[in-house]
């Protein structure tokens, strides 16, 4: 679970202009705390499914919005990725 905290440090950081919340940046930086938050809780939890199910979802929407980015502008992709340490 992410928490509003950190959640608004995410925005701020990845925010494109003043109170951006849904921008690609920003939807693909929660994205990403909240697989990595969840691919530490199935370290613990190998057996919840119903969790990796949702992770799975996730992971498929940021690949769409990366997808979306690079064919948009693919200095933005290239920097956000770069960013986050994404690896493709």
């Amino acid at each position: 679970m992410i928490t509003p905290e950190r959640k608004k440090e995410l925005i701020a950081e990845y925010a494109t202009k003043k109170d951006d919340t849904g921008s690609p940046e920003v939807q693909v930086a929660v994205l990403s705390e909240r697989i990595t938050n969840l691919t530490e809780h199935f370290k613990a939890h190998v057996k919840d499914n119903h969790s990796r199910r949702g992770m799975i979802k996730m992971v498929s929407q940021r690949r769409g919005l990366l997808d979306y980015m690079k064919k948009t502008d693919a200095k933005r992709y290239e920097s956000l990725i770069a960013r986050l340490g994404l690896r493709r």
